[in-house]
């Protein structure tokens, strides 16, 4: 669905420089601290910046001979677009009917009137949670084989972001050859719905794993000093000195449980993941 083959940008002092894949069916998250290459990624994917090097292609073409009917394909929600505040649903559905020739308004419209989205308010009186529904609604409203989300639940409260992400599950399950990449600063969200993790820091993708196995294998050891000059570092990916010691990033929970059962073995997370790829050595 997407392939990204040593894409290289640079901006001033910042390049990112990226290989990544997103099969057709598959869910991708992309995570990293502010500054990592995130957002670079997902406008380059969707050619709204000129790479200086690389490529990218989507459903099998390079990115810039894409067609405007393979365009319509692509669904996108991005932190800083949205519609109009002056403008109701009932235009927005006007808009997107001349946009997308796959729109179908009546379903768009059930599906605003199951979110809790009046017709007829202007979109500058919606809530911050009702602009996120609209945004991700909108982005599914055309049939699209691809979804591109940046951020999509970013300042959302918990049963808010729940109702985005089960959006997000009903659409998907719909078509099993849809796609996604979604990008969050919210682990547990991608813990829920991603497939794969790409993790970014500097620039580069610094980790590629599967969901399952970072929160099945992957895990935290807290160690003294004494623990930790004994312990088999083998399946150490990184460690950060403490006043108490040493963290260490694991990837074979297993085996330290069944080696180790006097040492402190904590289940990773995404959180985890970020902190320990980017401070620890």
């Amino acid at each position: 669905m997407v392939k990204i083959e040593n894409l290289v940008k640079n901006y001033g002092d910042f390049r990112l420089n990226i290989s990544m894949e997103i099969p057709a069916g598959t869910v991708s998250g992309i995570v990293g601290r502010n500054g990592a290459g995130k957002s670079t990624t997902i406008k380059a994917i969707l050619g709204l910046i000129r790479p200086c090097g690389g490529s990218v292609t989507v459903f099998g073409a390079d990115d810039a001979a894409l067609t405007v009917r393979d365009r319509q394909k692509i669904g996108v929600a991005l932190p800083d677009s949205g519609f109009s505040g002056y403008l109701s649903l009932r235009d927005i559905i006007k808009i997107l009917a001349a946009m997308y020739p796959d729109f179908d308004p009546e379903r768009f419209r059930s599906e605003c009137e199951k979110s809790g989205l009046p017709m007829d308010k202007r979109i500058r009186e919606f809530s911050t949670g009702m602009k996120a529904k609209l945004k991700v609604l909108a982005a599914c409203s055309h049939g699209a084989k691809l979804l591109i989300l940046d951020e999509p639940t970013a300042g959302l409260d918990v049963i808010a972001r729940r109702e985005v992400l089960d959006l997000l599950r009903g659409y998907l399950a719909e078509d099993p050859e849809r796609s996604m990449l979604i990008s969050s600063h919210i682990s547990s969200d991608l813990e829920g719905i991603c497939d794969d993790i790409y993790m970014l820091h500097n620039g580069r993708v610094v980790l590629h794993e599967e969901t399952d196995r970072i929160l099945g294998e992957y895990a935290v050891l807290r160690l003294s000093a004494a623990q930790y000059e004994r312990i088999d570092k083998e399946y150490i990916l990184r460690v950060k000195e403490e006043p108490f010691g040493y963290t260490c990033l694991i990837n074979q929970k297993r085996f330290y449980l069944e080696n180790y059962p006097d040492i402190v073995i904590e289940s990773g997370s995404i959180d985890d993941m970020i902190i320990m790829m980017t401070e620890g050595q």
